[in-house]
């Protein structure tokens, strides 16, 4: 390691001119106070203060100037001769409020230091913000001796902090006026900044973290994590996301786009490193399409009104004559019995009635059979079964609101699809709300209430019918879904197969449809679909 000596100021000064004669007695008497002359040349010092590219001024204790450099002039406009034996006020300008400079005299005057910023005003009148530096310079004695001072001209600065600060303004007014809510999120999922449509949808959440609601939808509909979106600088565009909320009769419905931000680093050491994606954010932008999907869904509704009363006469029709089917295989069946018996001589002419009796019944039955409508194949498709359960509710509105009865709607807030035909699941919705309605109507309680709630679990997805009715008997459990079997005291309008077809249809979608029997104050009815059977 090379050794630094350090020369003395005795055979420093030996090699250095004289001061010029032309130098102030004062000037010279500031730089040695100032104690830059025990460590520097003072030739060298003031050639050194002379070329600085900062404005130098020297002034007595009465503020008046002794001493100026070349900066000086080509900051102010003046000349040293034309400021030289002038107060330093010669710069003042009135739009510098009078506080500022009580504020200066008083801090310098109390040998300190001032720092701030003053509006000067050069020879031709042009005024300029100044950033400046006095500091006191003490005789011996201690007393104030000179002052230092130092300013540049911030003008330029100024003006484009006062036009990053007008375009920040603009753009948190833009941001605040937009009806879409917007957030920058980071890839820890925590939000940087957010605009006033963001926090008045959190108050719409009671505060919930909304972001972490839409972001759970995005990556389950993108199959991709957040944070890796983020980082890899992926963006998206019009995911239309759907939040069921509990308690809301309508789910909220939002199209979210994502637009990549590469966030600056702060840090000192990475000043000349190009920004990496560990440094990256997230715009995320959630425009609410609620009304928008409430009438198109409202025109969908009608449409399916006017579907699934067709499909009700069609359906009846099928009771029907599947009720008289039944019927007739009964004696039949009674009558086969009988014919199977010993024949008897005398019996002859009874026995060629019975089977003629027979062969016209079978006859009957095979033209019902013929008339039956057929059953309608449908596809299998992706269901959500949040929105086939509220198009049920909605459909039944009115006859729940004639026979006061309250719907307490709990759905899952995010729950994956079911792979099965949409009409089948409508109906066994329908199937089982008519009949949860006419239990809570034959209770005869003046509180009537229908519970339907949804969940996820990691092999399936439960929907539970709950009712405050009578509850089904013990005798009766085992009767509930037998083929026209009816437990109502109003039968009219009720064939007794609704449960039937509820458990086929269950059936149909390799699922299951349980009775509570341990449930008290009414009945539940969970319904289970496997998970390995949903669509994706």
């Amino acid at each position: 390691m090379q050794s630094h000596k350090t020369h003395s100021p005795q055979m420093t000064n030996r090699f250095t001119p004289p001061l010029p004669d032309t130098l102030p007695a004062e000037v010279v008497e500031a730089i040695g106070l100032s104690g830059y002359g025990a460590l520097l040349p003072q030739l060298l010092f003031i050639e050194a203060v002379e070329q600085a590219p900062i404005a130098i001024s020297i002034t007595d204790a009465k503020a008046n100037i002794i001493y100026v450099n070349q900066q000086f002039k080509l900051v102010t406009g003046y000349s040293r001769e034309e400021v030289i034996g002038h107060n330093e006020s010669i710069l003042s300008s009135r739009s510098t409020p009078q506080s500022i400079y009580h504020d200066l005299w008083r801090t310098i005057q109390q040998k300190q230091i001032w720092r701030g910023n003053l509006v000067n005003a050069r020879k031709d009148g042009e005024e300029y913000l100044a950033e400046l530096i006095i500091a006191p310079v003490l005789l011996s004695s201690g007393d104030i001796g000179y002052f230092l001072g130092m300013h540049r001209d911030i003008t330029q600065r100024h003006q484009l902090e006062q036009e990053l600060q007008f375009q920040k303004q603009m753009s948190d007014a833009v941001l605040d006026a937009a009806p879409m809510a917007m957030a920058v999120l980071n890839q820890q999922r925590q939000i940087v900044r957010h605009n006033h449509a963001y926090h008045l949808l959190s108050i719409d959440f009671n505060q919930k973290p909304v972001t972490d609601l839409l972001i759970n939808a995005i990556e389950r509909q993108t199959q991709s994590q957040f944070a890796d979106m983020v980082k890899q600088q992926q963006g998206f565009s019009n995911l239309e996301i759907r939040l069921d909320l509990a308690n809301h009769h309508s789910p909220r419905w939002f199209s979210c786009s994502g637009v990549s931000i590469t966030r600056l680093s702060q840090q000192t050491a990475n000043y000349f490193k190009q920004s990496s994606s560990d440094h990256c954010c997230l715009l995320l932008i959630a425009n609410d399409i609620t009304h928008t999907r409430q009438r198109l869904h409202q025109a969908q509704l009608n449409m399916l009104r006017n579907t699934m009363a067709e499909q009700q006469v069609i359906q009846t029709m099928r009771e029907g004559l599947s009720g008289a089917i039944y019927q007739l295989q009964l004696p039949l069946n009674m009558l086969r019995a009988a014919m199977a018996l010993p024949e008897h001589s005398d019996g002859q002419s009874l026995q060629q009635a019975i089977i003629q009796a027979l062969h016209l019944s079978d006859r009957a039955i095979i033209n019902l059979q013929q008339t039956m409508p057929a059953p309608v194949n449908e596809q299998l498709t992706a269901i959500d079964l949040n929105e086939t359960i509220r198009e049920m509710l909605q459909l039944a509105t009115e006859e729940l609101l004639a026979n006061s009865v309250i719907v307490d709607w709990l759905p899952a807030m995010v729950l994956p699809p079911v792979k099965g035909q949409r009409n089948c699941l409508r109906g066994l919705f329908k199937y089982l709300l008519d009949n949860a309605l006419q239990a809570v109507k034959e209770s005869g309680r003046d509180h009537r209430e229908i519970r339907l709630q949804t969940h996820a679990t990691n092999d399936s997805i439960t929907v539970e019918v709950i009712d405050n009715g009578s509850g089904i008997s013990e005798r009766e459990r085992f009767r509930i879904f037998e083929p026209f079997y009816s437990g109502w005291r109003q039968t009219k309008g009720h064939a007794g197969m609704g449960l039937t077809m509820a458990q086929e249809i269950m059936n149909n979608h390799n699922g299951s449809i349980t009775l509570d029997e341990n449930f008290i104050g009414g009945c539940r009815l969970q319904l289970t679909f496997p998970m390995s059977d949903l669509g994706s």
